[in-house]
C-alpha cells in the first residue's frame, strides 16, 4: 500500500511537469551548444501558442525555431547574434521578456505612471474634501418666521 502512494506521488509530479517539446534529431551532440540553445529557446515565444516558448511548444514553427537557433549556433553565433537574429527575421514579439529600449520604456512604465497618477489624484481629492467647509443651517430669517407662525395659526384654526 505504501508503494502504491509512492508510485502515485511520483507519476503526479511527472504529469505536472513541463515537458520539453525537442525532439531527439533536434538535439546537438555537443551538450554545451545544445545547453545554450536551450537558454535562448526559454526567451523565444512560440508564434503560434502565443504565452508558451519554443522550448516547449509542440507547433511547427516552434520546431523551425529551434532548428534555426541551434543552426546558427553551429555557425558560430554568439547567444546575442542568436536572438538579434531571430529578432530581425521576426520582429520584437518573440521575445518573451521586451526589450526595455525605444517606445517599450513606456509600456514598461505606464502600469507604475497609472497608479502614481490615480494615487495623487486621490490624495488631492480627499484632502480637499477634509478642508471642505461644512455647511452651516442657516436659520429662518423674520419674514419667514412671520410666515411660518401665521400658516401655523391657520393651520390651528382650521383643525
Amino acid at each position: 500500500m505504501k508503494g502504491l502512494r509512492w508510485i502515485c506521488l511520483v507519476l503526479s509530479l511527472a504529469i505536472a511537469l513541463p515537458a520539453a517539446a525537442v525532439q531527439p534529431d533536434e538535439v546537438l551532440e555537443d551538450p554545451v551548444l545544445e545547453g545554450r540553445a536551450r537558454e535562448i529557446s526559454k526567451g523565444l515565444r512560440c508564434l503560434v501558442c502565443r504565452n508558451e516558448n519554443i522550448d516547449e511548444s509542440n507547433a511547427d514553427l516552434a520546431r523551425d525555431l529551434r532548428l534555426l537557433v541551434r543552426e546558427r549556433l553551429l555557425a558560430g553565433d554568439s547567444d546575442t547574434e542568436v536572438v538579434d537574429f531571430v529578432t530581425d527575421r521576426y520582429g520584437e514579439y518573440v521575445l518573451l521578456k521586451p526589450l526595455t529600449t525605444g517606445a517599450n520604456w513606456l509600456l514598461w512604465a505606464a502600469g507604475p505612471l497609472m497608479f502614481l497618477l490615480a494615487a495623487g489624484t486621490a490624495v488631492v481629492f480627499l484632502r480637499g474634501r477634509s478642508r471642505a467647509e461644512t455647511p452651516v443651517e442657516a436659520g429662518l430669517s423674520t419674514e419667514e418666521r412671520a410666515r411660518l407662525q401665521a400658516i401655523m395659526a391657520q393651520d390651528d384654526h382650521t383643525a
